[in-house]
């Protein structure tokens, strides 16, 4: 695939899911060990993500839409000790290997996914998978944001989803600030989380990321 390429995301995958289906999506979660809560708004999600923060905890945020749609990078910046702002002063081709434990091992990681089965499994899709090792096992609290439109039936509906259209859109999104293709080259499932109260995710009934 060329930078000229041009993929068109199938906008079946807007649609935001039912009550039932967030219900159903939030009860499978808490039985697989993932604590749910459940926002109205975008509002909402971002003030019980900072309810989850302790004052002057270690926090990595992700790379994520959905997070920069809602401006909580930069307050994380400003208000924590922020990990990306301690990875901004660090040369990449000199201290890439602390630049990646910083982002592997955080206290706090906050981020989101691609797509929620109805059945509690969550599936996070990379370029380059940085973001992966602290969603699977690194770092010590996790708070997803998702929008509502991320939850799909089956697992096999949600590779789905991201092959026709997370992928698209990152791909133009990396495209435009690169000049570069995006590509599916690490997935994470998540089935189970084996530590208690290590990891919420924040269901929001709106629109957010893809």
């Amino acid at each position: 695939m060329t930078a000229l390429s041009k993929l068109i995301p199938n906008r079946v995958y807007e649609k935001l899911a039912s009550d039932a289906q967030i219900e159903a999506a939030a009860h499978a979660l808490e039985s697989h060990g993932i604590q749910v809560i459940i926002a109205a708004n975008s509002e909402e999600a971002k003030a019980q993500v900072f309810k989850l923060l302790p004052e002057g905890a270690e926090v990595f945020t992700a790379a994520s839409r959905t997070l920069d749609s809602m401006a909580i990078p930069a307050e994380v910046n400003a208000r924590y000790d922020s990990v990306r702002a301690k990875m901004a002063l660090l040369d990449r081709k000199t201290q890439g290997r602390e630049i990646t434990k910083l982002s592997s091992i955080p206290e706090f990681m906050v981020g989101s996914v691609h797509a929620v089965t109805e059945d509690g499994q969550v599936i996070i899709a990379s370029f380059g998978g940085s973001q992966l090792p602290g969603y699977a096992a690194g770092a010590g609290h996790v708070i997803w944001v998702v929008g509502a439109q991320k939850i799909v039936p089956t697992l096999e509906d949600g590779l789905k989803r991201i092959r026709e259209y997370s992928y698209p859109l990152e791909d133009e999104r990396l495209l435009q600030s690169l000049g570069v293709n995006s590509a599916i080259n690490k997935l994470l499932i998540v089935s189970r989380e084996v530590r208690p109260g290590r990891t919420t995710m924040i269901i929001v009934k709106e629109k957010l990321g893809f």
